[in-house]
Parts: structure tokens; C-alpha cells; sequence
């Protein structure tokens, strides 16, 4: 009996899953939940139901069948040899099994699984455990919570001892693929149906792995974070309803509402992000995100905080949190929502939390033990152990001994173990005389290297979440990005979340939504507009926007999510740069258009004057966010802008409403990059072109006859051209277009490449 358990565990440890014969699963892809019902009777199956769809999950806790009752499609890839629920040790910790497998990571299936009313109980008698899972049927999903997890090990042969767990998985489904994968929803999908596994709160790890035809759907638990009380809901719906069904867990679960989120008006909007703030210079920076026809405002925390953490005052907010308070008032008193752009899961090496006295809550990434005594003067540490692992990265190197900071120059990776060249009691802490024996630790800095990062097993961060709370609740913030999410310490699929909400916790009223730099399973909840990506710049702006926004879009919407395109940083035009032009900002805000995005500006003031072409920058800008607002755009023009090589401008015509056209770049007017630029369109039946000076104002001489044009700065508005020889003269400063009578798009290219400028 044992050496045949024995085989069993052996077969999903090391063989992994396997799949049945491509022969068994024809046929099963329609059934009658009738059938079903019948069959799951015949082989002492569980049968679990709701208004949607059954699960059938045989006696031997294997999944058998998902039918979506509606349309009798079957959801499983039926046949697969996959045990619905396992336990996970990190070795075998059972004497006899330990002695007969190998030390490695080893995954036991449950032998038998029962239903108790609203409960099933799940047994792994390989390694003595008994699993007792609630159920929570509803006409939306079916709930599965881990509520106890027991050791019922049979000791009558010889006394047993209880061994650790590490991992669990309370459900996993090999899924058929549909078209769509949503990896971060945890969703599969297509025109007809939607299949979701759901965690119902922070501590469920949930995945999705690939495998030949499906996707295998998990939801479990790891010890180092949660066991029990730990769960996830299951969604068999049509498409068109799985939002409402992802609604109803939110609710019934006291989840963020991330749903509700994406249904706002607001989702849509566009957000100005303001440079350096102050209670000086708002009302420049509200006159900006006007022309920008921005309905959002965001503020960095540092334009009003010196460090992260405890959040002190600058000096330019003499009256701290009053004049944060009138800030915000000019901002909503325009008729703008303020957000705010926060870091919150790490302090500046300034912050109190790091100096005279560093917090003991601060994470160490590496720890060591002095291998001897050590003086307050010695610049030389001796440890135990190899420090191989350690960072020899600039502003990196600093070791925390109990109160104590020490930087370190270089260390030893061979006996004996040591830090050299160290100089104590860096960033104001006080040297110390330590003890053999003392616990040294590696100071958990990130790659900027401005921060150090918290520990998420500690108070330290609902310290700083409370702190944050009552920010954004006494300035009025409405929205937030939450920036450097991904600085937390393992295990991220759960602390790069948890930071998060014990943060979103603490913000009231409730963001609009939310966006993040980093998201895991039940981030999904809470960073509701995804991601904004870092600047561009000018000359590779296009470029970028086509390999990561546009790239990331189409991925997202697979998880009925947008993404922030921005933030477009914006230079004026200077010897190395062309600055930021209104065909990359309008390519920009195009191409988010075209999956239902937004983007982002940030507004430097100094650039914002110094450069000549911002009324136009703006312009694009606005013209495109009151698209967004009055949803203009029709199905067919979003998917004219997914092709990522032609480029569209939108026109405002002489009735004062919007057109859509495809334009392309005129290269080298006047034989050059740069001061010119042009792009060539058709409307009418007429060739047009739009042209500017990229960083100032001259005269353009083109050789074509004054009768074959005509010129406007908006479109229905003509202004006189001024003959010149053959040809005329062009003003070129701001954005004009210009349309041209029998002559052809070569004609017009060749035109304006040999034109030239007149200084």
C-alpha cells in the first residue's frame, strides 16, 4: 500500500501533468448539465452549482467537468490527470517518506474529498493532513475558503509528528484556452464566455499556468503569509456579464471596488502632472493643464514633503498642511480633480526612520553574525558567513548594527569573511562597540539609490499608510499613483499588493482610481488604470510608445484594464533635443485613444515657457481629451489607430467639429531634420499640409504659385500668403496648415524638401 501511495506522489512531483489521450477529450467540449449530474452520481463525484454552471469533482478530488449551463459548453480541458487540491512540503518530512524521495520540492494530491453541507473535506493521507474548505454558492460565483487545515496523521504503526505545510492549493482547474488570457485577472475568455478564478482577499496566491490546450487555473496559500481563512471565488459567466459577476465578490468580500472604479466617467480622463509645486506657482500651473483641456491635476508628494516617511514640511509650505489645503482648493475651484503621486513603502536615507537612529523595522536583505568583537573605531568587520551576495553598487553598501549605520567599501568573499575600508557611524548614527555574536545586516537600499525600503511583516507600514491617509484626506486629493511599487521584499505576489491596500485602506474618500508601478493578482482591485511608464525622450518617443505602452495596452485589455501612455515628459527644444513636438505628443495620445487610454503630461514650468511650440503641444492635447470626454471616437476609428505605423491627426473643421486623418511626415524640409516640420494629408479631395517650427519663428520660401494654395491657421479661416518670385512665403512659428489645388502628394513632398528658410 505504501510503495503504491508512494507511486502517486511520484507521478505529480516529478512527471508533473498529464494529459489524457487526444481521443478521450473529443466530444466533451457541449454537454448537458443533465449528463453531467448523472455521470458525476455514477463515480461518487461532488457536484457544486449555481445559476451558471456545475463543477463536478470526483471522489478522488480530481476536477472532472465545468459546464456553463446556458450554453452547455464545457470548460475543462476533461481527461487531464490533475489533482484539484495538493500540499506542498519544501522536502518529505515524513521519517519513512524522507528516507525513501529525495530532498526537493514535493506536491502531495488530496486521495479523497467529500462534501459536509457547505463544506469539503479534503484528505492528504500521504502526509496526515485533513483540509477542510468552506463553500459560498451564490448565483454569481462559488467561493472556496481554506478554513482550517488539520494534522490527522494514523499513528497506530508508530508515533507521528506533525510537519510543516508550506504550500497548499484549495482549487486548480485545467481550463480550456479561450481567445483572450487576462494573466492578471486570472480570466479566460472570448465573444462567449468568461472563466475567472479570483483571490476574495490579499493572502490567496493565485496563478495561471500554461499548459497543452489550457490554462491551468490555481488558487492556494503559503504558510509564510497565511493558511487558513484564506480564499477564492470561482466565475462561469458570458463575457458581456463578468464584470457585474466580479462585482458581486468585491461587494460580498468588502474588496476595493475595482470594478466601480473603471465604470467612472473620470477613468477616462487624462491627468496634468505638476512639476515642482507651490502656493505661488499653482495658478501658473492650473493655466497649463486649461489650455491642456486637462480635467485632472496630480501633485507630487515632494513638491510639499521633504523625504518619505514622516513627511516634514518643506520651507516653501510655511503653514504645512493650510497651504497644501489652499493648493488643492485653486485646483478643484477650476474645476480640476487633484490627485496625488506618492511613494510609501520606503523612507529617504534622510527620514527619521534612517537617522540619528535607524528604525529596526527597516528591511535587511542579507543578514551576517561578527565573527569577534568589534570597537566603535574598527573599519574592518569580521562575520560568519560569505558575503558574496552582497551589493557593491555606489550609495548601496551600508550595514545596520543594532543602532548603528556603517558604509562599507568593498568586502572579502573568501575566508576570512569580512567588510573593509568601513566608515562608522555614517548618515549621523553613533558608533558602537559590539560583542562576537552580533547580528549584522545588509540595509535593504533600492536601485536609485535614494530609499530604503520597509519590511512588510512589521507595523512600520500601516505607520506610513496612516500618515499618507490623513495627507490626502485634509488636502482633498481625489485620485492616486502609488510609484515604486515594486520596492518591497519577497514574496512579491503578495507584498507588492498588500503595501497597497493597507495604503488605499487609509485614503478617503475612496480614489477614483488608482495607477501603480507594480501590480500583483489582487493589485487588481486597488491600481485600477494600471501603469503610467517613465519619459520618453523626443527623438525616441514613437518609438517607445509602439514597444512598451502599445505593446502593454493590448495585453491589459485582456484583463478589461486601460494603461496610463504617459507620462510625457516635455523639453523645450535645445542644441542635443528637437524638444517635444505636437506630432509625438498627438501620436501619443492617439495611439491611447485607440485602447480606451489615457495619458499623462508633466508640467515643467521652465520648459513649458522656454519652449515656443506649447500653445500648440496644448492644443493636441485638449482637442484629444475632449474626445475622450464626449467618447467620439467610433469602433472603427479606434482600430484604424492600433495600426502603429500610420499616424493620425485630428482636425478641428470649419463647423467646429472633429475629423480623423491619417498623415505622414514630410522628412527633411528644406533639405533638414530640424527647424521645420510637416506632415502631408488628404481631405476633400485636396492635399494638405500642416507644418511648424520646431524651436522658434522664420520665414519658409516654397516654390509653387500662390493661385494653388491656401492658408489657415484653423481650418475654414484663411490668412493671405505673400507671393515671393515663383512661389511664396510661408510663415513658420506655430502649427499651420495649408492646402494645396492640383497638385499630388509627390508634388507637395518635393515642394516643401526644396523649400527653403528665409532667416
Amino acid at each position: 500500500m505504501f510503495l503504491k501511495q508512494a507511486g502517486a506522489i511520484a507521478a505529480v512531483s516529478c512527471s508533473g501533468i498529464a494529459l489524457a489521450d487526444p481521443q478521450a477529450t473529443r466530444g466533451t467540449t457541449d454537454v448537458s448539465p443533465a449528463r453531467v449530474t448523472a455521470a458525476a452520481a455514477e463515480t461518487n463525484g461532488i457536484v457544486l452549482e449555481n445559476k451558471e454552471f456545475l463543477l463536478v469533482i470526483g471522489g478522488n478530488g480530481q476536477p472532472k467537468s465545468l459546464v456553463h449551463k446556458p450554453s452547455g459548453q464545457e470548460c475543462l480541458l476533461v481527461g487531464m490527470d490533475v489533482p484539484m487540491f495538493t500540499a506542498t512540503q519544501s522536502r518529505p518530512y515524513d521519517n519513512e517518506l524522507q528516507l525513501a524521495y529525495p530532498a526537493k520540492v514535493t506536491s502531495f494530491p488530496a486521495e479523497t474529498v467529500r462534501r459536509d453541507g457547505d463544506r469539503l473535506v479534503v484528505t492528504f493521507a500521504h502526509v496526515g493532513f485533513e483540509a477542510t474548505i468552506g463553500l459560498k454558492i451564490t448565483d454569481s460565483y462559488i467561493g472556496f475558503t481554506l478554513e482550517k487545515l488539520e494534522y490527522k496523521a494514523n499513528a497506530s504503526l508508530r508515533p507521528k509528528r506533525k510537519d510543516p505545510v508550506e504550500e497548499t492549493l484549495f482549487v486548480q482547474l485545467p481550463v480550456r484556452a479561450r481567445k483572450n488570457l487576462g494573466d492578471w485577472l486570472n480570466v479566460t475568455w472570448d465573444e462567449a464566455i468568461a472563466v475567472n478564478l479570483l483571490a476574495t482577499d490579499p493572502y490567496a496566491r493565485v496563478d495561471c499556468k500554461p499548459c497543452a490546450g489550457a490554462y491551468l487555473f490555481q488558487a492556494g496559500t503559503a504558510e509564510e503569509v497565511q493558511t487558513e481563512g484564506v480564499g477564492a471565488a470561482l466565475i462561469v459567466t458570458a463575457t458581456k456579464n463578468l464584470l457585474d459577476r466580479v462585482a458581486a465578490v468585491e461587494e460580498d468580500y468588502d474588496l476595493p471596488r475595482g470594478v466601480e472604479s473603471r465604470r467612472r466617467s473620470e477613468y477616462r480622463y487624462s491627468y496634468y502632472e505638476m512639476g515642482e509645486t507651490t502656493p505661488q506657482n499653482i495658478d501658473e500651473h492650473i493655466r497649463y493643464a486649461r489650455m491642456g483641456g486637462f480635467r485632472l491635476m496630480q501633485m507630487h508628494y515632494m513638491s510639499f514633503a521633504e523625504t518619505v516617511g514622516h513627511f516634514e514640511w518643506r520651507r516653501t509650505y510655511p503653514n504645512g498642511m493650510p497651504d497644501l489645503q489652499a493648493v488643492v482648493r485653486k485646483i478643484s475651484s477650476a474645476g480640476i480633480i487633484p490627485g496625488i503621486h506618492i511613494h510609501y513603502n520606503k523612507c529617504h536615507k534622510s527620514d527619521a526612520y534612517m537617522t540619528p537612529k535607524p528604525d529596526p523595522r527597516l528591511n535587511l536583505s542579507q543578514t551576517f553574525t561578527l565573527a569577534e568583537p568589534l570597537n566603535s573605531t574598527a573599519t574592518t568587520i569580521i562575520v560568519e558567513e560569505n558575503p558574496k551576495l552582497c551589493t557593491t553598487d555606489e550609495d548601496r553598501r551600508i550595514l545596520k548594527l543594532q543602532h548603528e549605520l556603517v558604509i562599507y567599501e568593498k568586502f572579502s568573499s573568501t575566508p576570512p569573511y569580512n567588510f573593509l575600508n568601513c566608515t562608522r557611524g555614517a548618515f549621523n548614527t553613533t558608533p558602537g562597540s559590539y560583542e562576537e555574536g552580533t547580528r549584522v545586516g545588509l540595509l535593504d537600499v533600492d536601485t536609485w539609490p535614494i530609499f530604503v525600503r520597509f519590511t512588510q511583516n512589521t507595523s512600520i507600514q500601516e505607520e506610513v499608510a496612516d500618515r499618507l491617509g490623513k495627507i490626502y484626506r485634509q488636502a482633498g486629493f481625489k485620485f492616486t499613483y502609488f510609484d515604486g511599487a515594486e520596492d518591497v521584499p519577497p514574496p512579491f505576489w503578495f507584498t507588492v499588493s498588500r503595501a497597497q491596500w493597507l495604503v488605499l485602506k487609509q485614503l478617503e474618500p475612496k480614489p477614483l482610481f488608482a495607477e501603480g508601478a507594480c501590480k500583483s493578482h489582487f493589485s487588481w482591485h486597488i491600481l485600477t488604470r494600471g501603469n503610467a511608464f517613465d519619459v520618453f525622450k523626443p527623438e525616441v518617443m514613437k518609438a517607445c510608445i509602439r514597444a512598451y505602452p502599445a505593446a502593454e495596452a493590448q495585453r491589459v485589455a485582456r484583463d478589461f484594464t486601460s494603461i496610463n501612455f504617459g507620462w510625457i515628459g516635455y523639453w523645450a527644444p535645445i542644441k542635443d533635443t528637437s524638444g517635444t513636438q505636437p506630432d509625438m505628443i498627438e501620436y501619443t495620445t492617439s495611439r491611447a485613444a485607440a485602447w480606451d487610454c489615457p495619458v499623462s503630461l508633466e508640467g515643467d514650468l521652465d520648459q513649458m515657457k522656454l519652449h515656443p511650440r506649447t500653445g500648440d503641444n496644448l492644443e493636441v492635447v485638449k482637442r484629444w481629451e475632449d474626445v475622450r470626454a464626449s467618447n467620439w471616437l467610433t469602433s472603427a476609428q479606434k482600430e484604424l489607430l492600433r495600426d502603429l505605423e500610420q499616424e493620425h491627426i485630428l482636425l478641428i473643421d470649419d463647423t467646429g467639429h472633429f475629423e480623423l486623418v491619417p498623415y505622414s511626415q514630410i522628412e527633411k524640409v528644406a533639405g533638414a531634420d530640424q527647424p521645420a516640420r510637416a506632415f502631408v494629408f488628404e481631405r476633400a479631395a485636396k492635399i494638405w499640409v500642416v507644418f511648424w517650427h520646431t524651436s522658434g519663428s522664420a520665414t519658409l520660401y516654397v516654390d509653387v504659385p500662390p493661385r494653388q494654395v491656401r492658408l489657415m491657421k484653423e481650418l475654414g479661416k484663411e490668412i493671405p500668403v505673400k507671393p515671393s518670385k515663383n512661389g511664396i512665403q510661408l510663415p513658420l512659428n506655430d502649427r499651420h496648415y495649408i492646402e494645396f489645388t492640383d497638385l499630388g502628394v509627390n508634388d507637395v513632398n518635393r515642394a516643401f524638401q526644396n523649400s527653403r528658410i528665409l532667416r
